[in-house]
C-alpha cells in the first residue's frame, strides 16, 4: 500500500480487518460441522442451523445496518459491531448445547451486519476516483482471501485442536482493529437521518421467513403448514417492505439507487456471480470430503490456488478498472470463471486432484480476481459519499441473498444427492449463472469511475426526487 497516504492506509487496514472477520467466519465453519454434531448432537439439523442462523441474520439485517451506519457514523457502528462480534464468538466457542450455539451464531450474524457496510463505506467515503478503485482492490483481495482460506484454517483447527477454536480465530483481529480504530481521527459528520426501524423489521422477518421455508421444505414438503405459512407470510412482509421504501422519508433501500445504471445492473450481475460462487464453494467443499474422501484440511487446501491468485491479481484489477473502466473486467472475469466451472466436469470416480480439480481452481481464481474489485468499484463508484453506507449494504445484501437462495435450492440442483452426477449438475448450473453475470455486465455497465468523479459527488448526487438514468 505504498501509494496510499498514511490515513488512507489506516482506513484500508481497518476496513480489511473488520470485513475479514465476517467473511472468514462465514466459511471457516463448514469444515467444523461434523465435529460439532458429534460433540453436541442434533445431526444434520444442528449442522444446517449453525450455518443458516448466521447467514439469515447477516442477510436480513445488513440493510438496516447500512442505514444506521450513515445515520450515526461508520466508526461508531464499526466499534459496536466489533465488540458484539467478539462477545458472540466467545459464546459460540463455549456453547454447551445446540440451542445456545445457534442463538450465539445468530448474534454473530447480526453483529457482522454492522461491520460489512460500515467497513467498505469508510473507503468510499474517504477516497474517490482511481485511488478508491485501488483501495477497493486491496480490500477485495484480503476479504475474499478470508472466504477462500477459511476452509483450510477450519480444517487445521478441527483436525489438530478442537472445533471450538474455529470460532476464536476472530478474537485477535477484532482486538487489533479496536486499537487501530482508536488511532483513526476521522472528521465524520453523521447525517442524523431518521432510521426506518419498521422497514428493518419487515425486511428481517420477511426475508428470514422465506429463507426458512426454502431451507426446510426438503424436510417437510411444500404441503406442510410449517413451510407454506411462513413462506407466504414472509413473502408478503418482504413485499410490504419494498412498497414502504417508495414512500419512506429514510428508506433502507432507496428505489432511486437502482435507477443509477451501474448500480442497478451491477447488482444484477452481483446476484448471478455470487450465487455461482456460493454454489461452487459449497459443492466443491462438501464433495471433496464426502465423495473424494479428502480430509478437512486437504479439502481446505484445495482452494489455496484461488486464494493466491486473488491476493496477487485483485488489487491490480481494481487499479485497471479505475483506469479503463470496469465493464470489460466484469464481462471477461465471469466468462473465465464459467470455463473453470465447466472444467470440474473432468472430475470422475477415479479421483485425481492435480488433473481434475487444480486446473479448474486456477482458471476460476483468475476470473474471480478480475471480477470482484471492478464489480465493487463500479457499483459503489456510481453512488455519492452520503449514501455510501446504504449502497454498500444493498450490494452486500444482494450477494448474501443470492448465496442463501442457491444453497437453499441445492437439493433440486443436484437431484437430491451430492454424488458425482449431482456434482456435475452443480457445475453446469454454476457455469450458467456466471455466463448470465457476464452478459448482464456487458449490457448494463457503462461508467468509468475515473471519468465521472463529478457525477458521484454529494452536490450532484441523484436524489429520490431526481434519480439518475
Amino acid at each position: 500500500m505504498a501509494s496510499f497516504s498514511g490515513v488512507q492506509r489506516l482506513v484500508i487496514s481497518i476496513a480489511v480487518l473488520a470485513s475479514f472477520v465476517t467473511f472468514l467466519d462465514g466459511t471457516v465453519v463448514n469444515v467444523a460441522l461434523p465435529a460439532i454434531s458429534r460433540e453436541l448432537g442434533g445431526g444434520i439439523t444442528t449442522q444446517q442451523w449453525v450455518v443458516d442462523a448466521y447467514l439469515i441474520t447477516l442477510s436480513a439485517l445488513i440493510l438496516l445496518a447500512g442505514s444506521v451506519s450513515d445515520a450515526y457514523g461508520r466508526v461508531l457502528v464499526m466499534r459496536v459491531g466489533l465488540i458484539a462480534f467478539g462477545i458472540a464468538s466467545i459464546a459460540v466457542a463455549a456453547a454447551p448445547d445446540p440451542l445456545v450455539l445457534i442463538i450465539a451464531r445468530a448474534a454473530q450474524g447480526a453483529a457482522g451486519a454492522l461491520l460489512v457496510p460500515s467497513s467498505l463505506a469508510l473507503i468510499t467515503a474517504t477516497m474517490r476516483s482511481d485511488v478508491q478503485a485501488r483501495a477497493i482492490g486491496v480490500w477485495t483481495a484480503f476479504t475474499t482471501a478470508a472466504q477462500l482460506v477459511g476452509p483450510l484454517m477450519g480444517g487445521l483447527f478441527v483436525d489438530y485442536l478442537s472445533w471450538r477454536f474455529v470460532f476464536l480465530i476472530n478474537v485477535l483481529p477484532i482486538a487489533l482493529n479496536l486499537i487501530l480504530l482508536s488511532r483513526l481521527k476521522l472528521a465524520e459528520k453523521p447525517s442524523g437521518r431518521r432510521v426506518d426501524w419498521v422497514s428493518g423489521a419487515l425486511c428481517a422477518i420477511g426475508l428470514g421467513a422465506v429463507v426458512f421455508a426454502l431451507i426446510e421444505q426438503p424436510n417437510y414438503g411444500w404441503g406442510s403448514p410449517a413451510i407454506w405459512m411462513p413462506g407466504i407470510a414472509g413473502a408478503a412482509l418482504f413485499a410490504w417492505f419494498l412498497l414502504r421504501q417508495r414512500g419512506s422519508a429514510s428508506p433502507l433501500m432507496p428505489p432511486w439507487l437502482f435507477r443509477v445504471r451501474d448500480f442497478g445492473w451491477g447488482n444484477l450481475a452481483t446476484f448471478f456471480v455470487y450465487a455461482a460462487l456460493s454454489l461452487n464453494g459449497f459443492v466443491v467443499g462438501v464433495y471433496l470430503q464426502q465423495g473424494a474422501g479428502l480430509s478437512a484440511t486437504a479439502a481446505g487446501l484445495a482452494s489455496l490456488p484461488m486464494t493466491i491468485l486473488m491476493i496477487l491479481v485483485s488489487s491490480r484489477a481494481g487499479a485497471w478498472a479505475g483506469r479503463f473502466g470496469p465493464r470489460i473486467f466484469m464481462t471477461v472475469g465471469p466468462a473465465i470463471m464459467a470455463v473453470g466451472a465447466l472444467m470440474l466436469l473432468l472430475v470422475a470416480e477415479d479421483f485425481d486432484y492435480w488433473w481434475q480439480v487444480l486446473p479448474a481452481m486456477i482458471v476460476t481464481g483468475l476470473g474471480l480476481a478480475l471480477t470482484v474489485a471492478p464489480l465493487t468499484a463500479a457499483i459503489l463508484g456510481a453512488i455519492d459519499q452520503e449514501h455510501s453506507g446504504i449502497a454498500s449494504a444493498v450490494n452486500n445484501a444482494v450477494s448474501r441473498v443470492a448465496g442463501l437462495l442457491v444453497v437453499a435450492m441445492l437439493s433440486t440442483i443436484v437431484g437430491g444427492m451430492l454424488d458425482l452426477d449431482g456434482f456435475h449438475s452443480a457445475a453446469w448450473v454454476t457455469a450458467a449463472l456466471l455466463v448470465l453475470g457476464a452478459i448482464v455486465s456487458w449490457i448494463g455497465i457503462r461508467r468509468n469511475p475515473a471519468e465521472v468523479e463529478d457525477a458521484v459527488t454529494p452536490t450532484s448526487a441523484p436524489s429520490p426526487a431526481a434519480p439518475a438514468a
